[in-house]
């Protein structure tokens, strides 16, 4: 007797209800399965849950289910062990199961505590098996195939119809047939309805920035990775568990991608596109308006005095401290240097120009150096010391350097041109670097961008770049926001 797929496995047909549509905050108000192995039911599962909040009057006159109804049930804490040791090792099954299998894996973070299970959607199922049809949802099943009627909105009612088309697809299909399908998408990441189904063999295995379009073709979002294919097959192939997931999944249209050669071409695409195309999902910061540093200088007394400064000079980067996208960031960052280093609010200019000592000192909390009560040298050095992991780094190379990426599974390279931090553009060969010339060229400092590459060139990542100098090509002029 031929053996197949659905006969050895665990098949959780699952159904829940919930205070709404948002996994994030929304929570279940009942759960329903019925397990089915080797062709027979061999267990069910039902309870109504106390969602610890209040159910709206709508999804109350949607269910059925009450605020008296669940007020005695168990909490998810309390079904939480039964649960999970019940899901255990089962094959997850759902209509549209990436909201159900949301809420289920919400709910078990909440716990602290994993959860995660192959998922089967029967709405791909069907759309999978009848793929003349428009509609997959449930309604349009129990119509089109001339299912049993149930209690809609209720766990075990939908439980019932979503098993019943289950086994009619499987008769109605053939075994065979069935089981090519089962297979098929119990293999594959759980690709979105609207992209087509084969979208991730189209995907390439390289480094690279991805963009996922919604309707309209607006731009959803943008990621990198070194390995596009993998990356976007992620998202879909169980990173249901946050609201921005889903909603992104239920919002995608389209997928484009460019491929570079390397990570830091990718790093640096994906925060130019971030920044330039402000997709609607990337909470990533845009460029800020203004960037904000600190400058140390002597005072008349000798004192290092700090000052913030809105006109950087990218020449000479060493001699200021921090980069911050607003004057409220850079005070908060010197009261925490003042307080561990025992310096003196005044001259930090945290407190306004005035004879006298600062505030500070009328509190015996200053060392005196707003008064001259205290060693230079000493206060100096404990401002030095203060300071020392804020500055920035200075420029190394005596003008742009090209940095080399090679991508050995394709043998693509790229070349990043940098200056002072910043990438000014990308060429492929060598060759191409005596034909450009970046000079009265002009790029616009970017605190994101100075922390990348800083990180990349100085190795704190671990990489080791080819470097390349490029004295002949010029110097382009860096503009502070």
């Amino acid at each position: 007797m031929k053996k197949y797929f659905t006969t050895s496995e665990v098949f959780a047909f699952l159904d829940l209800e919930t205070t709404g549509g948002n996994a994030a905050y929304d929570r279940i108000t009942e759960v329903g399965i019925r397990f089915w192995q080797n062709d027979e039911i061999i267990d069910e599962y039902q309870t109504l849950v106390n969602p610890e909040t209040r159910i709206s009057p709508f999804i109350e006159s949607l269910t059925g289910i009450s605020n008296a109804m669940v007020a005695d049930a168990p909490v998810f804490a309390e079904i939480a062990d039964d649960l999970k040791e019940k899901l255990e090792g089962v094959i997850f099954v759902a209509h549209n199961a990436r909201f159900d299998y949301s809420f289920v894996k919400s709910e078990f973070r909440r716990l602290g505590q994993a959860f995660s299970a192959p998922v089967l959607c029967t709405v791909k199922l069907s759309r999978h098996l009848y793929p003349e049809f428009r509609r997959h949802n449930m309604d349009a099943l129990i119509t089109r195939h001339g299912l049993a009627q149930v209690q809609r909105h209720r766990a075990m009612g939908d439980v019932s119809a979503m098993f019943e088309f289950f086994h009619h697809a499987m008769t109605d299909k053939g075994r065979e047939r069935f089981d090519e399908a089962l297979r098929y998408l119990l293999k594959r990441p759980s690709v979105p309805s609207h992209l087509p189904p084969d979208i991730l063999s189209d995907l390439p295995h390289s480094p690279g920035v991805y963009r996922f379009y919604g309707e309209n073709d607006v731009l959803l979002y943008v990621g990198k990775s070194t390995n596009i294919q993998q990356r976007v097959a992620s998202h879909f192939s169980g990173d249901h568990n946050t609201n921005k997931g889903v909603r992104i999944s239920e919002s995608l249209r389209r997928v484009d991608w460019t491929q570079t050669a390397g990570e830091l071409g990718a790093l640096l695409l994906e925060l130019k596109q971030i920044k330039s195309l402000s997709p609607l999902f990337n909470r990533r910061s845009r460029a800020a308006k203004t960037l904000v540093s600190i400058e140390l200088a002597a005072n008349h007394a000798g004192y290092l005095q700090a000052r913030l400064v809105r006109e950087i000079e990218p020449h000479r980067l060493g001699d200021y401290y921090g980069l911050f996208r607003s004057k409220k960031d850079a005070e908060r960052a010197l009261s925490g240097i003042a307080q561990k280093n025992d310096l003196c609010n005044k001259l930090l200019g945290l407190e306004p120009e005035r004879e006298g000592p600062c505030f500070q000192r009328t509190l015996g909390r200053c060392k005196g150096a707003c008064d001259g009560g205290e060693d230079v040298v000493r206060y100096n050095l404990r401002a030095q010391i203060g300071f020392h992991g804020l500055r920035l780094r200075t420029w190394p190379w005596q003008g742009p350097v090209g940095v080399v990426e090679r991508d050995q599974r394709t043998g693509t390279t790229d070349i990043l041109v940098i200056y002072n931090w910043l990438h000014i553009t990308t060429v492929h060969h060598e060759d191409e670097l005596q034909d450009i010339s970046v000079r009265g060229a002009s790029v616009t400092f970017d605190l994101d961008s100075y922390k990348l590459v800083v990180k990349a060139l100085m190795g704190q990542d671990g990489r080791q770049l080819k470097v390349i100098e490029l004295p002949g090509i010029g110097e382009p002029e860096v503009l502070m926001p």
